[in-house]
């Protein structure tokens, strides 16, 4: 038996008026996802435990089998471990994002102040991880005193802080955009640190060639940095002693990455995997179908649907859902009917991300398991969207459960 999780990040919303009431979900032509719907066992799932912040970690690892209730101990040291970066006992670490920071427009310069500063954008325009290399490159002549700063992904970047604090009040960038950040900067003991780092990568990235490249192609430059996510090592059992299955996991970004290093998952890297809608969702799928041959279980991790609800872009939203649906799901159904003759597969997200309020909330998911020892249509008319979902009066409390159904180990009471 296969199994395979197609976790489309983010996707979930609430109703749009630019599209006529409708979820980017029920907006999109997802023929093969609604398929999927009408097949399966559907319902909602609570992804995001009481009390926890909505976040792709706590998310990921519930989709991924794990309670987060026991494993979570912040965002980044999961980064890390993907990024081989060994986090040691009394180690912190923290995400570091290339931003854009404007004071009355793009690309504002600013002084040290932080009064009047606006999170312009979150990702930097999501800067290619070439031009990002650069700038952090740069950003390390503030390393010293048990500070070391790792290059990632795009505007994904890692703080290493030896001896450092985890209790300092920090606030995901991705929830501010278009605010003042004054109200939202690093607070608490210890923060001093990290503010001063923050001004003193103003003044270094303000005028390096790569943001005054940047600025007169008319994108956003990376002028700034911004520090959240702190954490420490988890200590997390295998997927394989929890569930006594091999995996993989293909992801573009290092988070679900780290996880897959902590479970003792083979982490399959695809060339020109980006985690925006350019990313190469024909190698995705491909490298899952191959993954198979080795592994019984894959996860496909889809981070453009997020990406585009921070963005607060409908219309690009939309093209997102679609691509998942035309360029992975039904790609990776069709492969595994052609290779395979039994398998399982689970499609749903980590949390929403909606529009309207571009960044993560707590709100249940609509997810589906498939089984090919029982295909066929179970609801027809049903489609994959949140109120189809909810109207089917299946509910499941916690998202780690859903692992042990997916594997047949349990059902769905």
């Amino acid at each position: 038996m296969k199994y395979v999780i197609l976790q489309g990040d983010g996707m979930p919303d609430h109703p749009v008026p630019e599209l006529d009431g409708l979820t980017p979900l029920e907006a999109a032509h997802t023929p093969n996802l609604d398929e999927f719907a009408r097949s399966s066992a559907f319902g909602l799932v609570k992804t995001i435990p009481d009390g926890f912040p909505p976040g792709s970690d706590v998310g990921n690892l519930g989709v991924l089998g794990y309670d987060p209730v026991l494993y979570y101990t912040g965002r980044s040291p999961l980064e890390a471990a993907s990024m081989g970066v060994r986090v040691g006992e009394g180690d912190v670490t923290y995400r570091c994002n290339l931003v854009t920071l404007s004071r009355g427009g793009r690309g504002g310069k600013g002084g040290d102040e932080w009064g009047g500063v606006i999170m312009e954008d979150y990702s930097a325009g999501h800067i290619t991880t070439g031009e990002a290399r650069e700038l952090i490159a740069s950003i390390k002549a503030l390393e010293g005193e048990g500070i070391e700063f790792f290059p990632g992904v795009s505007y994904r970047h890692l703080l290493l802080w030896h001896g450092g604090r985890d209790d300092i009040k920090t606030t995901p960038p991705h929830d501010i955009s278009g605010r003042a950040v004054e109200g939202y900067l690093p607070s608490g003991p210890g923060s001093e640190r990290l503010l001063r780092m923050m001004n003193e990568a103003r003044r270094i990235l303000r005028d390096h060639s790569v943001n005054l490249r940047r600025e007169a192609e008319g994108k956003n430059p990376a002028n700034g940095i911004w520090l959240w996510g702190a954490g420490r090592a988890p200590k997390m059992p295998s997927f394989g002693e929890l569930y006594g299955v091999e995996g993989a996991v293909i992801s573009a970004v290092d988070l679900v990455k780290g996880i897959g290093v902590y479970a003792g998952l083979v982490v399959v890297d695809v060339p020109g995997a980006t985690g925006y809608l350019d990313t190469n969702y024909e190698g995705k799928v491909e490298g899952a179908l191959e993954a198979l041959n080795e592994v019984d279980l894959v996860m496909v991790h889809i981070e453009a649907t997020d990406e585009t609800g921070h963005v607060g872009d409908a219309k690009l939203k939309v093209q997102a859902v679609e691509d998942f649906d035309s360029r992975v799901v039904g790609p990776v159904l069709d492969g595994l009917r052609e290779r395979f003759s039994d398998y399982r597969v689970m499609i749903l997200s980590d949390h929403p991300t909606p529009l309207d309020v571009r960044t993560h909330v707590s709100e249940p998911v609509p997810f589906g398991v498939l089984s090919s020892d029982d295909l066929g249509v179970k609801a027809p008319g049903l489609v994959y969207s949140e109120k189809a979902a909810a109207s089917t009066g299946v509910y499941v409390d916690a998202c780690w459960k859903l692992m042990s159904v997916l594997l047949g180990q349990e059902s769905l009471a």
